[in-house]
């Protein structure tokens, strides 16, 4: 399946008005195989609660059966199982778990598009891109506004977005590229799957699952033709100053010269999204003042320049050793807060249930993990002071695993020596990135 996968992006590239037919034939009993293999194993069940292991005992027969299904037409999905998880806003973000052969078809339909669609995608779309994450955004975002004449930035987020996909605009939105008609009935089928919440079936008219492993690429192709190409030929080439996006998933930054064009790039983005069943947060969209010029005007004002959050992390304007602009960064306080109760929750209830040195090894993989992504250029004063805390966050909670004390700070600060903590690090030096 590999090597046809990577015919077909050959095939894309070379002529972009391509459209491809007859591409289920691709997912035959060992292209499914393969992606029985690609998917995580320890992910929760769908409805049906057949995990990895329990499939994978008679793989090869229950391929094949399905295989038969998809040719016939007769292979339904079966409605995907809600489940929510809690966000930084004190809500909750909902999750749709596929049943696991869904979760297998789905990635094959995922590769697939992936291949025809990869070539497509545009240079400042980060999301759920192969090779391509959230560090590489942020080094563009940084990039643009230090080398455009950046004078306000457009934070947007959209709305509920993978509750709001339209599923007829979907279906127009792949048969730019695809004429299998199996294959689009395949895709309008996992949209229509519905859910199951608390015993109860409910329909889906519109949105696509979080969850979902063929969600990723559906949204990119979504926002491909809703977003990227319509910013690019009605807005960046007709705005009279410098025009840059960045956008990660349904997350994205405008970056913009001019007041009066940021104003109007903001209201024709909020137009082009409704159009598409979409509408900007209120809460989460706004026009900061930001670069070069908004801080000499506001070191003129008495006060400082406006800052924005964007994957994490609050990016304010700054000043070289030498006095020069510079756009710096640091963990978003939410996500800074949000790290350090995370840790605190987990040691106050596994405290007394496991021993020092399986507390000392999931803390420390914790701080480690949070040092990986949150340790970018900058950033090092913020980690330290995360670094400080988790070190009085630990001492606290092993001192009540018993009436008893297990340490006094001494006696703490010498095991620290004996076995001590990550440190902070800088892993992400975003001024290496080449674009």
């Amino acid at each position: 399946m590999v090597t046809k996968l990577m015919l077909i992006t050959k095939r894309a590239k070379e002529d972009r008005k391509c459209k491809f037919n007859n591409l289920m034939h691709l997912l035959d009993a060992s292209g499914l195989k393969e992606c029985f293999f690609m998917l995580k194993k320890n992910k929760a069940a769908g409805i049906d609660e057949v995990t990895a292991q329990d499939y994978s005992k008679d793989l090869e027969k229950n391929l094949e059966m399905l295989t038969e299904k998809m040719k016939a037409m007769s292979y339904r999905p079966l409605p995907v199982r809600r489940a929510y998880i809690p966000k930084a806003n004190g809500k909750k973000r909902p999750l749709g778990i596929p049943a696991l052969e869904d979760k297998i078809v789905q990635m094959g339909f995922a590769r697939i598009l992936e291949a025809i669609y990869e070539v497509d995608f545009r240079d400042y779309s980060y999301g759920f891109r192969r090779g391509r994450n959230c560090h590489q955004a942020l080094a563009r975002l940084d990039n643009r506004i230090m080398r455009r004449p950046v004078n306000y930035v457009i934070d947007a987020d959209i709305k509920g977005f993978f509750d709001n996909v339209n599923h007829d605009w979907m279906k127009r939105c792949i048969e730019e590229r695809v004429s299998d008609r199996k294959f689009i009935r395949y895709i309008q089928r996992f949209l229509k799957s519905g859910v199951m919440e608390a015993g109860k079936y409910i329909k889906t008219v519109k949105g696509t699952p979080q969850g979902g492993v063929v969600s990723p690429i559906l949204a990119n192709i979504y926002l491909h033709y809703v977003l990227d190409l319509w910013f690019e030929n009605e807005i960046k080439v007709k705005s009279r100053g410098s025009a840059e996006m960045v956008r990660y998933a349904d997350d994205f930054v405008i970056c913009v010269q001019y007041r009066k064009e940021t104003e109007q790039i903001l209201e024709a983005v909020g137009r082009r999204l409704r159009k598409f069943g979409l509408e900007l947060s209120e809460e989460k969209t706004r026009i900061i003042e930001f670069g070069r010029k908004a801080q000499e005007d506001s070191r003129s004002r008495g006060n400082k320049p406006g800052t924005f959050n964007f994957l994490g992390f609050t990016h304010y304007c700054t000043r070289t050793r030498s006095g020069k602009f510079k756009v710096a960064r640091k963990t978003e306080k939410k996500r800074y807060a949000r790290g350090l109760k995370k840790i605190a929750t987990w040691l106050k209830i596994n405290r007394s249930q496991l021993e020092l040195k399986e507390i000392w090894n999931r803390v420390s993989s914790m701080l480690s993990g949070h040092f990986r992504y949150f340790g970018v250029s900058d950033n090092f004063k913020t980690l330290n002071r995360f670094h400080n805390e988790v070190e009085r966050t630990l001492y606290k909670w092993l001192n009540r695993r018993s009436q008893k004390k297990s340490f006094d700070w001494d006696k703490f600060c010498i095991y620290l020596k004996c076995f001590p903590l990550p440190k902070p690090k800088i892993y992400h030096s975003l001024y290496n990135y080449a674009f």
